[in-house]
């Protein structure tokens, strides 16, 4: 009995610990729960080998996900943008605020586009500042159910390379094409946060304004295209994909799995 309120007074413990808003004592809290973990397999049986065995089920429940829905997947190898209607509100309760935000940082609106395939939906308020040479963007993805929304900075160089930040927490679920780079910058909460982030990258590559190609606002839909298409491409290319049966679509391969699973697992370990 006494082996259970151990658990117990540590799960409680590591649990307070992750109701602060601190990033230390919210990491101390994840570790807790593993030490939880830990215990919970340990004290019974008093074997090394059970605990640790305990604890790697944490790191093996991303491959349910994996096994049971993702390794049946068919996404469209041509992804179509197309006119869109915003989410609402109760959908996306800060849409317009961030809506707000990147026109006050004078960027103009130009449209909304997005598109739909089996349960999932994308969809983009694409902006653009022409003395900057910048493109903005505000995504909102649903997916069976869940949804999640960021900000995205673009500045396209005339060499050929795009530069993007965004607040997006999560890692690429595929990699990106080698003319892109990308900066995440999740503790960036406000557009003008991301925005200096952004710059302060332009900044330490020493990269202007004259560096960049001035666009047509009404062409940025088409770019979008155009670089999802050379990242699906390329992960053809490296293995990570590879094309389905049913013609026009593409599923990770096993390399793919193992490839997304390893981001899964670096996600676990920076959100905790």
């Amino acid at each position: 009995m006494s082996e259970l309120f151990i658990i117990l007074g540590v799960l409680a413990f590591s649990f307070g610990l992750r109701s602060f808003q601190h990033k230390i004592l919210r990491k101390l809290g994840a570790i807790g729960i593993l030490a939880a973990t830990f215990l919970a397999f340990y004290l019974p049986t008093e074997n090394i080998i059970a605990g640790l065995g305990g604890l790697l089920m944490w790191f093996l429940l991303p491959w349910v996900e994996l096994l049971t829905r993702i390794r049946q997947l068919r996404l469209p190898v041509d992804k179509t943008l197309e006119k869109a209607t915003p989410p609402n509100t109760s959908r996306f309760p800060d849409f317009l605020n961030l809506t707000e935000e990147v026109e006050e940082e004078g960027f103009e609106y130009v449209s909304d586009n997005g598109w739909e395939w089996d349960g999932m939906n994308q969809f983009y308020r694409l902006f653009y500042h022409a003395e900057n040479r910048r493109q903005a963007a505000i995504c909102f993805t649903e997916q069976d159910g869940i949804a999640w929304g960021c900000l995205t900075l673009t500045s396209r160089g005339e060499d050929g390379t795009t530069y993007r930040t965004t607040n997006l927490p999560f890692s690429n679920p595929m990699k990106a094409a080698p003319d892109v780079q990308i900066r995440q910058s999740p503790a960036s909460e406000t557009f003008s946060e991301l925005l200096e982030v952004h710059s302060n990258w332009m900044d330490s590559l020493s990269l202007e304004t004259t560096h960049f190609v001035e666009e047509d606002p009404e062409t940025l839909t088409e770019l979008i295209q155009g670089e999802t298409g050379r990242q699906i491409t390329y992960n053809l290319e490296t293995g990570l994909i590879r094309l389905a049966e049913k013609a026009g679509t593409f599923r990770y391969s096993w390399r793919g799995l193992f490839y997304l699973y390893f981001q899964l697992v670096k996600d676990m370990v920076k959100m905790c």
